[in-house]
């Protein structure tokens, strides 16, 4: 096994993410609403992001990708298309920062 803090090629080992960043969401979305929205093009995973002390959505979230091509088609398919009464707005997340636990 090995370790990111001295393994230069680390970075080689772990594959691409293919993440969209989701803004604007309705404050009564959730996980599975927002992964039906999305449910014509196979997202894997969808996180809407809730805030710690109210418990209430933040109004964005993700949604992963199993490949690059399914998502370009949901940025292009999804962006700027209503739901819950807003137009959400779809882009290509940033690559996160690893974090690793000792």
């Amino acid at each position: 096994m090995s370790a990111p803090w001295w393994d230069p090629n680390y970075e080689d080992l772990i594959g691409p993410e293919y993440r969209c960043y989701v803004s604007n969401l309705p404050f009564s979305c959730d996980e599975s609403s927002l992964k039906d929205a999305f449910a014509l093009y196979n997202p894997l995973i969808a996180e809407v992001v809730y805030d710690r002390e109210t418990g209430r959505s933040r109004g964005f979230g993700f949604v992963q990708f199993d490949d690059e091509s399914s998502m370009n088609n949901a940025i292009q398919g999804m962006n700027g298309q209503q739901m819950g009464g807003r137009n959400i707005t779809v882009s290509r997340a940033k690559d996160r920062p690893r974090r690793w636990k000792a």
